[in-house]
């Protein structure tokens, strides 16, 4: 079985960090046009206009690779292979395939696949404006995520290199999307903020690409879908994120506490820019990050 999310690629204006975007309509393509952002230089960008059935760009992404559950007991094995992640009419597809007992890296066997890019190592970037236009897919199990990791994670590991998720769904939830801040704690494994969107009642995101976003500047994050703020985090929060930045995508994710077999095509329309960070592993694809202010 195979779920698919088309991810097109649309071009910002230079003030957003516009990467992969999708075209505003792919496949029935994205309806919403949302107004430009302004006070922002476009420093970084993919539009995923390479041969249809091509690997992403190697200047720009690279994958995190293996089954080892990654810290949500998820249930699939990350690869680099062309049948999890490719270009396909001006978008990057991200697909979880069901695959019963797939010999993964790492003497590991799992009965998913699926694809996890990042830009460790290539881009990183501190504040800006960090967005993409994103189709996400549907069904319990599903958790596709947009997400930037601190790019000092190697050194100093997660959660002291800050975590920034740009947009995370739970496959059970198909009309809300959450914005969230990860950083270390001095009372608790972690400190958290977070925050939740959803669209009018009967209206789901898989159903049509939207504009997943946040503005980054010292002391304070806004996060927006389409061309709504729904929250805005300050330093008060106290979620030292700000000197990681990573983006990334966490898509086609299966929970372990949601077994269904079920693939899914992930079309990560826009990935923009991403933050300065680029040791995020958990980028699932991650975008790319963002403007400079």
């Amino acid at each position: 079985m195979k779920k698919s999310l088309e991810a097109r690629s649309l071009a910002f204006v230079p003030i957003l960090l516009a990467v992969a975007v999708l075209s505003l309509s792919c496949g029935g393509g994205a309806t919403l046009q949302p107004p430009p952002a302004t006070g922002f230089t476009l420093v970084w960008s993919d539009e995923f206009n390479g041969a249809d059935g091509s690997s992403p760009d190697s200047s720009k992404w690279t994958y995190d690779t293996g089954g080892n559950g990654w810290g949500n007991n998820e249930l699939e094995c990350y690869t680099n292979l062309v049948q999890n992640a490719q270009l396909k009419g001006g978008n990057l597809v991200i697909t979880a395939i069901h695959q019963p007992a797939y010999a993964c890296s790492g003497g590991t066997t799992r009965d998913y696949t699926s694809a996890r890019l990042k830009t460790q190592g290539l881009f990183s970037q501190a504040y800006g404006r960090f967005e993409a236009r994103i189709k996400i897919p549907a069904g319990q199990g599903m958790w596709p995520a947009f997400w930037m990791l601190g790019n000092n994670i190697t050194s100093v590991g997660w959660p002291t290199c800050g975590e920034i998720d740009i947009m995370e769904n739970i496959g059970k939830e198909p009309g809300t999307v959450h914005g969230s801040l990860h950083g270390p704690s001095s009372v608790s494994r972690t400190s958290d903020a977070t925050a939740a969107f959803s669209l009018p009642a009967g209206q789901n995101f898989a159903d049509d690409f939207h504009l997943y976003a946040v503005e980054w500047e010292p002391g304070t994050i806004r996060f927006y879908v389409d061309s709504n703020l729904y929250a805005t985090f300050t330093h008060l929060h106290a979620i030292p994120v700000a000197r990681r930045r990573n983006l990334g995508l966490r898509s086609s994710l299966l929970h372990s506490s949601q077994r269904r077999r079920r693939r899914r095509l992930a079309r990560l329309a826009r990935h923009h820019h991403h933050f300065p960070t680029a040791n995020a592993r958990r980028l699932r694809p991650r975008l790319h990050q963002a403007l400079s202010v």
